[in-house]
């Protein structure tokens, strides 16, 4: 066993949880009328009610016990004084110095931090402003009307969401994101695209990923081939730490936009990665988005661990995964938001979970003995109601689910406004309560049916309950409340980290297959040297290349 499974705090945890089991959240709330008042947390605009969730006083008292002897404050003051907390790559964290003030006073490496991003973030409100007002001439002379964003992973999936979710706020040139390697995407996005209106930010780290390369070699021939080699430098800009290689693809230096190595991709939207949202929705809006950043940030630097908000989603998060596990387990975790312009908050939110947190060994290098991160997944409301809700319903295994809802909408529909809210509310109302044989007896004898004809048909309308959930409010989805809600989860998954002890800032399970694939690719280009396993020998001599 680890020292964390043997500890006092994690054993007295696992007691606790075993016996609380057995009762159930309605129960909860049956014995304590305040509870949805004592068991809410507010800050930066959100608030979070986490009532129903399976979980009394002893429980949160339990869990900030481990919270405390895991070091939590300690290693939240590290990661915030710039430390080498990524310990597997010697690198700061410091996504949240993206966010902080021009005069923040920060230092690492004898390096003032604040004032490096913000002459970067300067750089980047000039050129999209360029772009904004028609100033900035393509190579025919004509205004930038299209942008298309070159990344993947961090490099897109952060953008990408956030041109979605603030798109009503969207006043610049029009925002196109290509990250797959299929050709089919980067062919899409080019259909009705003029080369002398577009231009392409290309956004990748070292200016080496193999899918960002090949859509920008793509992309760059098709502006060649219709304007010429010279209108590259019209044409194209770079988010790259690789200057050389960015000069060689035939970029203007002055097009190039740098980040650190204290950037982690899937924390990158905040640096120079976000500049096509500067160009999407202004300077002004995007140091919105920072600023609700950093009032998140300053929340979870320094509320009390019970008030604190990222810690609370943290901690419940492991409380539901290690220790409230039913005889079927919590193997996942699902996210719902209610607003169909976080569509692509789940697929953001799953790279920063898994890719954080999915690790099988701790900081020390050891196997762990606890399961860390869940799968995470889910939809918008109300589309999901109609899609994977009935597992959740009436599925034997529970999965907790997060509810995210803005409460005013940015359109004029408001009688649709209100029904979203309903079925958010109503659904995790559902989860919680169920409904029992009794009820549905009831229920059906009222309408009539009788005899062997009822008792068939009262197990398919049982609902079991006792189904856990959060819900997050937010007043409205703008660029503010965003920034505030994205803090918010890049804190809870470090929360988790801290508690099992294991890094959330490296990701070397991405790599293998990386390698793996510029092997296949050599085998496809004749080279016989190459060992492959033979599934895959025999699967690329099927695919007759």
């Amino acid at each position: 066993m680890s020292s964390l499974t043997e500890s006092a705090a994690w054993l007295a945890l696992r007691e606790h949880a075993a016996q609380l089991a057995e009762g159930s959240i309605a129960e909860l709330f049956a014995s304590d009328a305040q509870r949805p008042q004592r068991f809410s947390a507010e800050a930066a605009g959100l608030y979070l009610d986490y009532s129903k969730q399976h979980a009394d006083e002893r429980a949160l008292q339990l869990l900030l016990a481990l919270a405390q002897q895991q070091d939590l404050p300690g290693w939240i003051g590290r990661m915030f004084a710039g430390e080498a907390i990524n310990q597997t790559e010697n690198r700061a964290v410091l996504h949240v110095a993206l966010r902080a003030p021009r005069n923040a006073p920060l230092r690492v490496d004898g390096q003032d931090v604040p004032a490096q991003v913000h002459a970067v973030l300067d750089r980047m409100a000039a050129f999209a402003e360029q772009l904004r007002s028609g100033a900035w001439l393509g190579a025919t002379g004509r205004a930038i009307t299209d942008v298309v964003n070159i990344g993947i992973g961090g490099s897109d999936l952060g953008p990408r969401m956030v041109c979605r979710a603030l798109a009503a706020q969207a006043d610049g040139p029009r925002v196109h994101f290509v990250a797959n390697v299929d050709g089919a995407q980067l062919t899409s996005v080019l259909h009705g695209l003029e080369p002398a209106t577009t231009l392409f930010v290309i956004t990748s780290k070292m200016f080496t990923t193999l899918e960002t390369m090949a859509n920008a070699g793509a992309a760059r021939s098709w502006l060649v081939a219709a304007l010429g080699e010279d209108a590259v430098r019209r044409h194209c800009a770079a988010v790259s730490t690789n200057r050389a290689e960015v000069l060689k693809f035939g970029i203007d230096a002055a097009n190039v936009f740098e980040f650190w190595d204290w950037v982690g991709g899937r924390y990158s939207l905040w640096s120079a990665v976000g500049l096509s949202i500067v160009i999407a929705i202004g300077a002004e809006g995007f140091r919105q988005l920072l600023a609700g950043a950093h009032a998140m940030d300053e929340h979870f630097r320094s509320a009390p661990l019970e008030k604190n908000l990222p810690v609370l989603l943290g901690l419940l998060a492991v409380w539901n995964r290690n220790c409230l596990a039913s005889r079927f387990g919590s193997r996942s975790q699902v996210v719902a938001p209610y607003a169909q312009d976080l569509e692509y908050f789940v697929p953001w939110l799953q790279q920063l979970e898994m890719e954080s947190n999915g690790k099988s060994v701790d900081r020390q290098g050891r196997p762990v003995d606890y399961a860390t991160t869940p799968a995470l997944w889910g939809d918008v409301g109300t589309n999901g109601q109609h899609a994977f809700f009935q597992m959740l319903h009436q599925g034997p295994a529970i999965h907790p689910v997060d509810f995210i809802l803005p409460l005013r909408a940015a359109h004029p529909l408001q009688d649709q406004q209100r029904m979203l809210i309903a079925n958010c509310l109503a659904q995790s109302s559902a989860l919680m309560l169920g409904k029992s044989p009794q009820q549905v007896r009831a229920e059906l004898q009222a309408k009539g049916l009788q005899g062997a004809a009822l008792e068939a048909a009262v197990p398919h309308r049982v609902f079991a309950g006792n189904r856990p959930s959060n819900t997050i409010l937010l007043p409205r989805l703008d660029a503010w409340h965003l920034g505030a809600l994205l803090a918010l989860y890049e804190h809870r998954t470090f929360v988790q980290s801290v508690i099992w002890n294991i890094n959330a800032f490296d990701q070397w399970g991405v790599e293998l297959g990386k390698q793996l694939a510029q092997s296949v690719l050599a085998a496809m280009a004749g080279d016989a040297q190459v060992s492959l396993d033979p599934s895959t020998r025999t699967l690329l001599a099927r695919s007759g290349q």
